[in-house]
């Protein structure tokens, strides 16, 4: 279930420290009964980034093999990568 706070409880923030970091879930902030603000650890933070990016590279990869139609080997993709990372 989400946790959801009204915007004045902002003032406790040990308080909503201490629940971001137990939770490990966003905590959605109302203003005027409306969604307004999202706060969490920045754990979580960087655990969704890093989905994120994740996704970002899959969604490339899909749409450029929609374009050319082409695979690429992943032996010749890793020694790629280790080259462009490693020298």
């Amino acid at each position: 279930m989400p946790l959801i706070i009204p915007i004045k409880d902002l003032r406790n923030t040990n308080e909503i420290s201490a629940i971001a970091h137990k939770e490990h879930e966003p905590i959605f902030v109302t203003k005027n009964g409306y969604s307004d603000l999202v706060v969490m650890s920045s754990e979580l933070y960087d655990s969704f980034v890093r989905e994120n990016r994740i996704d970002q590279a899959i969604y490339e990869a899909e749409k450029e093999f929609t374009e050319t139609g082409e695979y690429v080997d992943a032996d010749v993709a890793f020694v790629e990568l280790e080259k462009k990372y490693f020298g």
